[in-house]
Protein backbone atom coordinates (compact mmCIF):
# COMPACT_ATOMS: atom_id res chain seq x y z
CA UNK A 1 0.00 0.00 0.00
CA UNK A 2 2.99 2.72 0.97
CA UNK A 3 4.18 2.12 -2.70
CA UNK A 4 1.07 2.77 -4.16
CA UNK A 5 0.72 6.26 -2.49
CA UNK A 6 3.16 7.81 -4.82
CA UNK A 7 1.52 6.54 -7.55
CA UNK A 8 -2.08 7.99 -6.17
CA UNK A 9 -0.22 11.34 -5.43
CA UNK A 10 0.97 11.29 -8.56
CA UNK A 11 -2.38 10.64 -10.42
CA UNK A 12 -4.04 13.45 -8.25
CA UNK A 13 -1.13 16.04 -9.07
CA UNK A 14 -1.86 15.63 -12.53
CA UNK A 15 -5.74 15.75 -12.32
CA UNK A 16 -5.34 18.55 -10.56
CA UNK A 17 -2.76 20.06 -13.52
CA UNK A 18 -5.38 19.52 -16.33
CA UNK A 19 -8.57 20.81 -14.29
CA UNK A 20 -6.80 24.34 -13.46
CA UNK A 21 -6.35 25.72 -17.10
CA UNK A 22 -9.63 24.52 -17.91
CA UNK A 23 -11.43 26.33 -15.38
CA UNK A 24 -9.78 29.46 -15.64
CA UNK A 25 -9.96 29.29 -19.46
CA UNK A 26 -13.41 28.26 -18.64
CA UNK A 27 -14.61 31.29 -16.69
CA UNK A 28 -12.33 33.37 -18.90
CA UNK A 29 -13.12 32.74 -22.36
CA UNK A 30 -16.70 30.60 -22.42
CA UNK A 31 -17.85 32.61 -20.14
CA UNK A 32 -17.91 36.00 -21.57
CA UNK A 33 -19.68 34.22 -25.23
CA UNK A 34 -22.18 32.83 -23.02
CA UNK A 35 -22.76 36.29 -21.78
CA UNK A 36 -22.98 37.67 -25.24
CA UNK A 37 -25.76 34.67 -25.97
CA UNK A 38 -27.89 35.23 -23.31
CA UNK A 39 -27.94 39.36 -23.49
CA UNK A 40 -29.34 38.28 -27.37
CA UNK A 41 -31.60 36.35 -26.03
CA UNK A 42 -33.27 38.28 -23.55
CA UNK A 43 -32.89 41.61 -25.94
CA UNK A 44 -36.39 42.56 -26.26
CA UNK A 45 -35.59 43.86 -29.66
CA UNK A 46 -33.52 40.55 -30.51
CA UNK A 47 -33.69 39.67 -34.10
CA UNK A 48 -32.78 36.25 -35.58
CA UNK A 49 -29.21 36.01 -36.48
CA UNK A 50 -30.15 36.18 -40.40
CA UNK A 51 -31.81 39.46 -39.75
CA UNK A 52 -28.96 40.52 -37.96
CA UNK A 53 -26.64 39.75 -40.51
CA UNK A 54 -28.92 41.21 -43.25
CA UNK A 55 -29.39 44.85 -41.82
CA UNK A 56 -25.58 44.88 -40.75
CA UNK A 57 -24.85 43.63 -44.34
CA UNK A 58 -22.40 40.15 -43.03
CA UNK A 59 -21.57 39.31 -46.34
CA UNK A 60 -19.88 42.22 -47.65
CA UNK A 61 -17.94 42.89 -43.85
CA UNK A 62 -17.71 38.70 -44.31
CA UNK A 63 -16.37 39.19 -47.91
CA UNK A 64 -13.85 42.30 -47.01
CA UNK A 65 -12.61 40.35 -43.82
CA UNK A 66 -11.44 37.00 -45.96
CA UNK A 67 -10.35 38.98 -48.88
CA UNK A 68 -7.85 41.23 -46.79
CA UNK A 69 -6.98 38.24 -44.65
CA UNK A 70 -5.96 36.13 -47.68
CA UNK A 71 -4.05 38.97 -49.34
CA UNK A 72 -2.28 39.48 -46.41
CA UNK A 73 -1.28 35.97 -46.05
CA UNK A 74 -0.02 35.85 -49.74
CA UNK A 75 2.10 39.06 -48.96
CA UNK A 76 3.65 37.93 -46.07
CA UNK A 77 4.89 34.57 -47.51
CA UNK A 78 6.58 36.47 -50.51
CA UNK A 79 8.18 38.91 -48.11
CA UNK A 80 9.13 36.35 -45.82
CA UNK A 81 10.41 33.93 -48.65
CA UNK A 82 13.94 35.58 -48.84
CA UNK A 83 14.37 36.14 -45.13
CA UNK A 84 13.29 32.49 -44.31
CA UNK A 85 16.10 31.24 -46.69
CA UNK A 86 18.79 34.00 -44.84
CA UNK A 87 17.71 32.96 -41.10
CA UNK A 88 17.65 28.79 -42.00
CA UNK A 89 20.76 28.29 -44.23
CA UNK A 90 23.19 31.44 -43.45
CA UNK A 91 25.30 31.66 -40.71
CA UNK A 92 26.60 35.48 -40.23
CA UNK A 93 27.47 37.69 -38.08
CA UNK A 94 24.65 39.81 -36.88
CA UNK A 95 21.94 36.35 -36.97
CA UNK A 96 20.72 37.56 -33.19
CA UNK A 97 20.16 40.89 -34.38
CA UNK A 98 18.13 39.69 -37.49
CA UNK A 99 16.21 37.08 -35.06
CA UNK A 100 15.21 40.21 -33.14
CA UNK A 101 13.92 42.67 -35.82
CA UNK A 102 12.24 39.75 -37.49
CA UNK A 103 10.63 39.14 -34.17
CA UNK A 104 9.37 42.34 -32.84
CA UNK A 105 6.61 43.85 -35.02
CA UNK A 106 4.82 40.40 -34.46
CA UNK A 107 4.68 41.82 -30.57
CA UNK A 108 4.07 44.73 -31.20
CA UNK A 109 0.63 46.59 -30.01
CA UNK A 110 -1.48 46.94 -33.60
CA UNK A 111 -2.02 49.98 -32.34
CA UNK A 112 1.71 50.97 -32.10
CA UNK A 113 1.59 49.01 -35.80
CA UNK A 114 -1.10 51.52 -36.97
CA UNK A 115 0.71 54.70 -35.95
CA UNK A 116 3.76 53.78 -37.58
CA UNK A 117 2.21 53.09 -40.42
CA UNK A 118 0.58 56.29 -40.13
CA UNK A 119 3.76 58.42 -39.95
CA UNK A 120 5.44 56.66 -42.79
CA UNK A 121 2.46 56.98 -45.16
CA UNK A 122 2.61 60.45 -44.32
CA UNK A 123 5.90 61.21 -44.07
CA UNK A 124 8.62 59.03 -46.17
CA UNK A 125 5.74 57.37 -48.71
CA UNK A 126 3.70 60.94 -48.29
CA UNK A 127 1.72 61.50 -51.85
CA UNK A 128 1.36 57.85 -52.60
CA UNK A 129 -1.79 57.16 -50.25
CA UNK A 130 -0.24 55.07 -47.90
CA UNK A 131 -1.15 56.74 -44.80
CA UNK A 132 -4.46 54.90 -44.76
CA UNK A 133 -6.81 52.56 -46.69
CA UNK A 134 -6.69 48.83 -48.22
CA UNK A 135 -2.30 49.58 -49.01
CA UNK A 136 -1.31 50.55 -45.48
CA UNK A 137 -3.48 47.55 -43.70
CA UNK A 138 -2.02 45.52 -46.29
CA UNK A 139 1.22 46.48 -45.37
CA UNK A 140 0.72 46.81 -41.48
CA UNK A 141 -0.22 43.18 -41.64
CA UNK A 142 2.66 41.64 -43.68
CA UNK A 143 4.81 44.22 -41.18
CA UNK A 144 3.00 42.24 -37.99
CA UNK A 145 3.43 38.48 -39.55
CA UNK A 146 6.43 38.10 -41.63
CA UNK A 147 7.76 36.85 -38.24
CA UNK A 148 4.89 34.03 -38.55
CA UNK A 149 6.28 32.44 -41.91
CA UNK A 150 9.73 32.77 -40.72
CA UNK A 151 9.77 31.26 -37.06
CA UNK A 152 7.47 28.03 -38.31
CA UNK A 153 9.02 27.58 -42.57
CA UNK A 154 12.76 28.07 -41.28
CA UNK A 155 12.37 25.60 -38.34
CA UNK A 156 11.21 23.16 -40.54
CA UNK A 157 13.97 24.13 -43.36
CA UNK A 158 16.71 23.87 -40.06
CA UNK A 159 15.38 20.06 -39.74
CA UNK A 160 15.51 18.93 -42.86
CA UNK A 161 17.76 15.97 -43.05
CA UNK A 162 21.07 17.12 -45.31
CA UNK A 163 22.03 14.20 -46.63
CA UNK A 164 18.51 13.85 -48.62
CA UNK A 165 19.69 17.16 -50.59
CA UNK A 166 23.68 15.43 -50.71
CA UNK A 167 22.09 12.41 -52.44
CA UNK A 168 20.43 14.64 -54.77
CA UNK A 169 23.81 16.44 -55.58
CA UNK A 170 25.36 13.55 -56.27
CA UNK A 171 22.89 12.16 -58.56
CA UNK A 172 23.74 15.43 -60.48
CA UNK A 173 20.97 17.91 -59.87
CA UNK A 174 21.93 21.36 -59.60
CA UNK A 175 21.33 23.03 -56.30
CA UNK A 176 18.27 24.75 -58.10
CA UNK A 177 17.00 21.14 -58.92
CA UNK A 178 17.49 19.34 -55.37
CA UNK A 179 15.68 22.56 -53.73
CA UNK A 180 13.09 21.98 -56.07
CA UNK A 181 12.81 18.43 -55.70
CA UNK A 182 13.92 18.00 -52.17
CA UNK A 183 13.41 20.85 -49.92
CA UNK A 184 10.59 22.50 -51.44
CA UNK A 185 7.99 20.08 -50.99
CA UNK A 186 9.03 19.37 -47.48
CA UNK A 187 8.48 22.71 -47.10
CA UNK A 188 5.23 23.34 -48.47
CA UNK A 189 2.62 22.28 -45.46
CA UNK A 190 5.01 24.56 -43.47
CA UNK A 191 4.48 27.73 -45.77
CA UNK A 192 0.34 26.73 -46.21
CA UNK A 193 0.29 26.24 -42.29
CA UNK A 194 2.50 29.54 -41.49
CA UNK A 195 -0.13 31.30 -44.22
CA UNK A 196 -3.27 29.83 -42.60
CA UNK A 197 -1.96 31.28 -39.05
CA UNK A 198 -1.91 34.36 -40.68
CA UNK A 199 -5.08 34.46 -42.48
CA UNK A 200 -6.54 33.59 -39.01
CA UNK A 201 -4.41 36.94 -37.18
CA UNK A 202 -5.28 39.21 -40.30
CA UNK A 203 -9.01 37.83 -39.67
CA UNK A 204 -9.21 39.02 -36.13
CA UNK A 205 -7.13 42.57 -37.00
CA UNK A 206 -8.70 45.12 -34.82
CA UNK A 207 -6.08 48.10 -33.95
CA UNK A 208 -4.70 48.30 -37.67
CA UNK A 209 -7.76 48.44 -39.36
CA UNK A 210 -9.38 50.91 -36.58
CA UNK A 211 -6.22 53.44 -36.97
CA UNK A 212 -5.73 52.70 -40.96
CA UNK A 213 -9.01 52.31 -42.26
CA UNK A 214 -10.39 55.83 -41.85
CA UNK A 215 -13.87 53.90 -41.66
CA UNK A 216 -13.56 53.43 -45.06
CA UNK A 217 -12.61 49.71 -44.65
CA UNK A 218 -14.97 47.56 -42.30
CA UNK A 219 -14.29 44.15 -41.38
CA UNK A 220 -16.33 42.12 -38.61
CA UNK A 221 -14.13 42.93 -36.27
CA UNK A 222 -14.47 46.57 -36.54
CA UNK A 223 -18.13 46.43 -36.91
CA UNK A 224 -18.92 44.35 -33.68
CA UNK A 225 -16.97 46.92 -31.92
CA UNK A 226 -19.38 49.48 -33.81
CA UNK A 227 -22.34 47.62 -33.46
CA UNK A 228 -21.88 47.01 -30.05
CA UNK A 229 -20.39 50.17 -28.05
CA UNK A 230 -21.18 52.61 -30.96
CA UNK A 231 -24.63 51.91 -31.25
CA UNK A 232 -25.07 49.13 -28.91
CA UNK A 233 -27.00 47.12 -30.18
CA UNK A 234 -26.45 43.90 -29.19
CA UNK A 235 -28.08 41.08 -30.91
CA UNK A 236 -26.33 42.55 -33.98
CA UNK A 237 -23.05 42.52 -32.19
CA UNK A 238 -23.85 39.18 -31.00
CA UNK A 239 -24.87 38.04 -34.56
CA UNK A 240 -21.62 39.42 -36.06
CA UNK A 241 -19.23 37.87 -33.56
CA UNK A 242 -20.56 34.20 -34.07
CA UNK A 243 -20.01 34.48 -37.38
CA UNK A 244 -16.42 35.88 -37.08
CA UNK A 245 -16.04 32.96 -34.30
CA UNK A 246 -16.83 30.35 -37.34
CA UNK A 247 -14.56 32.38 -39.42
CA UNK A 248 -12.13 31.60 -36.71
CA UNK A 249 -12.24 28.05 -35.75
CA UNK A 250 -12.19 27.47 -39.72
CA UNK A 251 -9.01 28.89 -39.74
CA UNK A 252 -7.92 27.32 -36.86
CA UNK A 253 -8.76 23.87 -38.28
CA UNK A 254 -7.11 24.67 -41.18
CA UNK A 255 -4.00 25.47 -39.74
CA UNK A 256 -4.16 22.25 -37.63
CA UNK A 257 -4.42 19.83 -40.78
CA UNK A 258 -2.00 21.68 -42.64
CA UNK A 259 0.70 21.98 -40.26
CA UNK A 260 0.29 17.81 -39.62
CA UNK A 261 0.77 17.22 -43.01
CA UNK A 262 4.60 18.61 -42.46
CA UNK A 263 6.79 15.65 -43.39
CA UNK A 264 9.31 13.82 -40.79
CA UNK A 265 11.92 15.83 -40.16
CA UNK A 266 16.01 14.82 -39.15
CA UNK A 267 17.06 15.55 -35.84
CA UNK A 268 20.00 16.49 -37.28
CA UNK A 269 18.78 19.65 -38.90
CA UNK A 270 20.59 21.24 -42.12
CA UNK A 271 24.16 22.92 -41.41
CA UNK A 272 23.99 26.44 -41.85
CA UNK A 273 27.13 27.68 -44.07
CA UNK A 274 29.19 31.07 -43.62
CA UNK A 275 29.22 33.07 -47.35
CA UNK A 276 32.60 33.73 -48.87
CA UNK A 277 33.08 36.22 -51.97
CA UNK A 278 30.22 37.07 -54.01
CA UNK A 279 28.31 34.33 -51.89
CA UNK A 280 27.84 37.82 -49.50
CA UNK A 281 25.84 39.59 -51.88
CA UNK A 282 22.52 37.51 -51.86
CA UNK A 283 22.88 38.14 -47.93
CA UNK A 284 23.52 42.30 -48.00
CA UNK A 285 20.39 41.87 -50.80
CA UNK A 286 18.06 40.11 -48.38
CA UNK A 287 19.03 42.28 -45.03
CA UNK A 288 18.16 45.41 -47.42
CA UNK A 289 14.78 43.98 -47.79
CA UNK A 290 14.07 43.01 -44.49
CA UNK A 291 15.10 46.52 -43.68
CA UNK A 292 12.93 47.85 -46.17
CA UNK A 293 9.97 46.31 -44.96
CA UNK A 294 10.50 45.99 -40.89
CA UNK A 295 13.00 48.59 -40.05
CA UNK A 296 11.72 51.52 -42.13
CA UNK A 297 8.29 51.60 -40.69
CA UNK A 298 9.69 52.06 -37.35
CA UNK A 299 12.45 54.66 -38.30
CA UNK A 300 9.43 56.62 -39.63
CA UNK A 301 7.86 56.30 -36.52
CA UNK A 302 10.65 57.75 -34.23
CA UNK A 303 11.19 60.39 -36.74
CA UNK A 304 7.59 61.64 -36.56
CA UNK A 305 7.53 61.38 -32.86
CA UNK A 306 11.13 63.68 -32.85
CA UNK A 307 9.32 65.80 -35.36
CA UNK A 308 5.50 65.97 -34.51
CA UNK A 309 5.00 69.56 -35.99
CA UNK A 310 7.47 69.56 -39.01
CA UNK A 311 10.22 70.83 -36.52
CA UNK A 312 12.85 68.88 -35.04
CA UNK A 313 11.31 68.85 -30.93
CA UNK A 314 11.12 66.61 -28.03
CA UNK A 315 8.24 68.03 -26.42
CA UNK A 316 6.22 64.57 -27.00
CA UNK A 317 8.55 62.90 -24.77
CA UNK A 318 8.20 65.76 -22.55
CA UNK A 319 4.55 65.49 -21.90
CA UNK A 320 4.77 61.89 -21.16
CA UNK A 321 6.14 62.70 -17.47
CA UNK A 322 5.05 66.29 -17.61
CA UNK A 323 3.18 67.04 -14.33
CA UNK A 324 0.84 69.19 -15.89
CA UNK A 325 -0.60 67.39 -19.14
CA UNK A 326 1.32 63.95 -19.54
CA UNK A 327 0.24 62.84 -15.88
CA UNK A 328 -2.18 60.59 -17.46
CA UNK A 329 0.31 59.24 -19.59
CA UNK A 330 2.65 58.55 -16.99
CA UNK A 331 0.06 56.88 -14.51
CA UNK A 332 -1.05 54.71 -17.98
CA UNK A 333 2.94 53.83 -18.44
CA UNK A 334 3.05 52.50 -14.55
CA UNK A 335 0.08 50.64 -14.83
CA UNK A 336 0.72 48.73 -17.88
CA UNK A 337 3.56 47.68 -16.82
CA UNK A 338 2.59 46.49 -13.01
CA UNK A 339 -1.05 44.90 -14.90
CA UNK A 340 1.51 42.96 -17.26
CA UNK A 341 3.50 41.73 -14.76
CA UNK A 342 1.20 40.33 -13.13
CA UNK A 343 -0.69 38.91 -16.05
CA UNK A 344 2.58 37.40 -16.84
CA UNK A 345 2.73 35.80 -13.54
CA UNK A 346 -0.75 34.19 -14.08
CA UNK A 347 0.10 33.04 -17.58
CA UNK A 348 3.19 31.44 -16.69
CA UNK A 349 1.35 29.44 -14.11
CA UNK A 350 -1.63 28.47 -15.65
CA UNK A 351 0.17 27.71 -19.50
CA UNK A 352 3.45 25.88 -17.24
CA UNK A 353 0.33 23.82 -15.63
CA UNK A 354 -0.95 23.18 -19.31
CA UNK A 355 1.98 22.13 -20.65
CA UNK A 356 2.60 19.58 -17.63
CA UNK A 357 -0.74 18.13 -18.19
CA UNK A 358 0.03 17.86 -21.95
CA UNK A 359 2.80 16.09 -21.48
CA UNK A 360 2.13 13.76 -18.42
CA UNK A 361 -2.19 13.16 -19.67
CA UNK A 362 -4.02 12.08 -22.73
CA UNK A 363 -7.15 11.59 -20.94
CA UNK A 364 -10.34 14.08 -22.35
CA UNK A 365 -9.71 16.31 -19.95
CA UNK A 366 -6.18 17.17 -20.71
CA UNK A 367 -6.86 17.80 -24.30
CA UNK A 368 -9.86 19.92 -23.65
CA UNK A 369 -8.25 22.15 -21.62
CA UNK A 370 -4.89 22.34 -23.65
CA UNK A 371 -7.45 23.14 -26.60
CA UNK A 372 -9.34 25.52 -25.10
CA UNK A 373 -6.04 27.10 -23.58
CA UNK A 374 -4.39 27.77 -26.94
CA UNK A 375 -8.15 29.12 -28.69
CA UNK A 376 -7.90 32.48 -27.52
CA UNK A 377 -4.89 33.21 -29.24
CA UNK A 378 -7.06 33.23 -32.77
CA UNK A 379 -10.49 34.80 -31.49
CA UNK A 380 -11.14 37.93 -31.57
CA UNK A 381 -10.06 40.06 -28.92
CA UNK A 382 -13.20 42.20 -29.55
CA UNK A 383 -15.78 39.59 -29.14
CA UNK A 384 -14.14 38.86 -25.55
CA UNK A 385 -14.02 42.32 -24.71
CA UNK A 386 -17.47 42.77 -25.60
CA UNK A 387 -18.15 39.53 -23.40
CA UNK A 388 -16.79 40.78 -20.33
CA UNK A 389 -18.68 44.04 -20.82
CA UNK A 390 -21.94 42.08 -20.68
CA UNK A 391 -20.59 39.48 -17.94
CA UNK A 392 -19.84 42.14 -15.66
CA UNK A 393 -22.96 43.32 -15.65
CA UNK A 394 -24.34 40.00 -14.33
CA UNK A 395 -21.62 39.69 -11.43
CA UNK A 396 -21.24 41.19 -8.58
CA UNK A 397 -19.85 44.80 -8.64
CA UNK A 398 -16.72 43.84 -6.85
CA UNK A 399 -15.97 40.94 -9.69
CA UNK A 400 -15.90 43.57 -12.63
CA UNK A 401 -14.20 46.76 -10.40
CA UNK A 402 -11.43 43.92 -9.76
CA UNK A 403 -7.90 44.90 -9.96
CA UNK A 404 -7.09 41.74 -11.08
CA UNK A 405 -9.80 41.63 -14.30
CA UNK A 406 -7.58 43.36 -16.79
CA UNK A 407 -4.28 41.21 -15.71
CA UNK A 408 -6.44 37.96 -15.99
CA UNK A 409 -7.69 38.89 -19.68
CA UNK A 410 -3.68 40.13 -20.70
CA UNK A 411 -2.95 36.74 -19.43
CA UNK A 412 -5.71 34.64 -21.19
CA UNK A 413 -4.16 35.91 -24.46
CA UNK A 414 -0.54 35.29 -23.18
CA UNK A 415 -1.13 31.36 -21.94
CA UNK A 416 -0.79 29.95 -25.70
CA UNK A 417 2.88 31.28 -26.09
CA UNK A 418 3.53 29.81 -22.81
CA UNK A 419 2.54 26.48 -23.63
CA UNK A 420 4.21 26.38 -26.89
CA UNK A 421 7.56 27.32 -25.77
CA UNK A 422 7.01 24.96 -22.71
CA UNK A 423 5.69 21.91 -24.02
CA UNK A 424 9.02 20.91 -26.16
CA UNK A 425 11.48 21.45 -23.07
CA UNK A 426 9.28 19.41 -21.08
CA UNK A 427 8.95 16.92 -23.76
CA UNK A 428 12.86 16.97 -23.78
CA UNK A 429 13.38 16.09 -20.04
CA UNK A 430 14.48 12.30 -19.64
CA UNK A 431 11.41 10.53 -18.25
CA UNK A 432 14.20 8.03 -16.15
CA UNK A 433 15.54 10.96 -14.28
CA UNK A 434 11.98 11.52 -13.09
CA UNK A 435 11.61 7.69 -12.23
CA UNK A 436 14.79 7.88 -10.38
CA UNK A 437 13.74 10.64 -8.22
CA UNK A 438 10.88 9.25 -7.36
CA UNK A 439 12.16 5.92 -6.44
CA UNK A 440 14.37 8.07 -4.30
CA UNK A 441 11.26 9.64 -2.47
CA UNK A 442 10.54 12.55 -3.77
CA UNK A 443 7.18 14.02 -4.42
CA UNK A 444 5.56 14.91 -7.42
CA UNK A 445 6.21 18.93 -6.53
CA UNK A 446 9.83 17.54 -5.53
CA UNK A 447 10.34 15.69 -8.44
CA UNK A 448 9.32 18.49 -10.80
CA UNK A 449 11.15 21.00 -9.05
CA UNK A 450 14.54 19.52 -8.74
CA UNK A 451 14.28 17.39 -12.54
CA UNK A 452 12.10 19.76 -15.10
CA UNK A 453 12.29 22.50 -13.83
CA UNK A 454 15.83 23.64 -14.08
CA UNK A 455 16.00 22.15 -17.25
CA UNK A 456 13.27 24.27 -18.67
CA UNK A 457 14.29 27.39 -17.31
CA UNK A 458 15.97 28.85 -19.92
CA UNK A 459 12.19 28.06 -22.12
CA UNK A 460 10.70 28.87 -19.13
CA UNK A 461 12.05 32.65 -18.91
CA UNK A 462 11.46 33.34 -22.78
CA UNK A 463 7.97 32.30 -22.38
CA UNK A 464 8.22 34.96 -19.34
CA UNK A 465 9.47 37.66 -21.74
CA UNK A 466 6.74 36.76 -24.33
CA UNK A 467 4.02 36.78 -22.45
CA UNK A 468 4.96 40.24 -20.42
CA UNK A 469 5.55 41.72 -24.15
CA UNK A 470 2.03 40.27 -25.13
CA UNK A 471 0.35 41.79 -22.14
CA UNK A 472 1.64 44.79 -22.68
CA UNK A 473 0.31 45.23 -25.97
CA UNK A 474 -2.93 44.02 -25.62
CA UNK A 475 -5.26 46.58 -27.63
CA UNK A 476 -8.23 44.92 -28.04
CA UNK A 477 -10.21 43.34 -25.13
CA UNK A 478 -8.82 45.60 -22.68
CA UNK A 479 -10.24 48.54 -24.97
CA UNK A 480 -13.50 47.42 -23.22
CA UNK A 481 -12.53 47.07 -19.20
CA UNK A 482 -10.58 50.16 -19.10
CA UNK A 483 -11.32 52.48 -16.78
CA UNK A 484 -9.71 56.22 -15.46
CA UNK A 485 -7.71 54.69 -13.38
CA UNK A 486 -6.84 50.83 -15.69
CA UNK A 487 -6.11 52.66 -19.06
CA UNK A 488 -2.76 50.68 -20.52
CA UNK A 489 -0.82 52.77 -22.65
CA UNK A 490 -1.83 51.12 -26.09
CA UNK A 491 -5.26 52.44 -24.94
CA UNK A 492 -4.01 55.58 -24.52
CA UNK A 493 -2.47 55.78 -27.85
CA UNK A 494 -5.29 54.77 -29.47
CA UNK A 495 -7.12 57.52 -27.76
CA UNK A 496 -4.71 60.14 -27.77
CA UNK A 497 -4.82 59.66 -32.04
CA UNK A 498 -8.45 60.00 -32.44
CA UNK A 499 -8.06 63.64 -30.72
CA UNK A 500 -7.50 66.91 -31.95
CA UNK A 501 -3.99 68.74 -31.27
CA UNK A 502 -0.11 68.37 -32.25
CA UNK A 503 0.45 67.64 -28.08
CA UNK A 504 -2.51 64.44 -28.26
CA UNK A 505 -0.38 63.47 -32.08
CA UNK A 506 3.50 64.33 -29.75
CA UNK A 507 2.47 62.45 -27.01
CA UNK A 508 1.05 59.32 -28.78
CA UNK A 509 4.02 59.04 -30.85
CA UNK A 510 6.49 59.10 -28.27
CA UNK A 511 4.44 56.97 -26.16
CA UNK A 512 4.62 54.65 -29.32
CA UNK A 513 8.12 54.33 -29.48
CA UNK A 514 8.28 53.82 -25.88
CA UNK A 515 6.29 50.65 -26.50
CA UNK A 516 8.74 49.86 -29.49
CA UNK A 517 12.02 50.06 -27.17
CA UNK A 518 10.53 48.35 -24.18
CA UNK A 519 9.28 45.05 -26.81
CA UNK A 520 12.65 45.48 -28.64
CA UNK A 521 14.51 44.73 -25.21
CA UNK A 522 12.40 41.71 -24.17
CA UNK A 523 12.83 40.09 -27.77
CA UNK A 524 16.09 40.62 -26.84
CA UNK A 525 16.40 38.44 -23.84
CA UNK A 526 13.74 35.84 -25.23
CA UNK A 527 16.09 35.85 -28.19
CA UNK A 528 19.40 35.00 -25.70
CA UNK A 529 17.48 33.19 -22.99
CA UNK A 530 15.60 30.32 -25.09
CA UNK A 531 17.79 27.45 -26.11
CA UNK A 532 18.02 27.32 -29.86
CA UNK A 533 16.77 24.18 -29.90
CA UNK A 534 14.01 24.85 -28.05
CA UNK A 535 13.21 27.66 -30.30
CA UNK A 536 13.04 25.65 -33.79
CA UNK A 537 10.98 22.67 -32.36
CA UNK A 538 8.54 25.18 -30.70
CA UNK A 539 8.73 26.82 -34.27
CA UNK A 540 7.86 23.77 -35.99
CA UNK A 541 5.14 22.66 -33.68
Amino acid sequence: MARDRPALSRRGLGALAALIPLLFVGALFIAPLAALVKRAIDDADAVSPLEAWRRTEALGLLGMTVGQAAASAVLAVLVAAPIVWLVATVDFPGALLLRVVVTLPFVLPTVVVGVAFRALGTGLLDGLGMDSGLGAILAAHVFLNVAVVVRVVSAVWQQIDPQAVAAARTLGASPWRAFADVVLPRLLPAVAAAAALVFLFCSTSFGVIVILGDGRVRTLETEIYQQGVGYFRIPEAVALSFLQILLVVGALILARVLGRRTPATSDRGARRRRPRGLGWLPVAAVLIWTAAWLLVPIGSLVVRSLRPGGSWSIAGYRLLFDAESGTSVADSIRYSVTSALAAMLIAVMIGLTAAVAMTRRRDLVAKTGAALSILPLGVSAVTLGFGYVVLTTLLPREVGMSPLLIPAVQALIAIPVVIGMTVPALAEVPPRRRDAAAALGAGPVRVFCSVDLPMIGRSLCAAAGFAFVMAMGEFGATTFLARANTTTLPVLIGALMGRPGADNLAAAMAASVLLVGVSALVVLFVELAAPRGAQAAAGAR
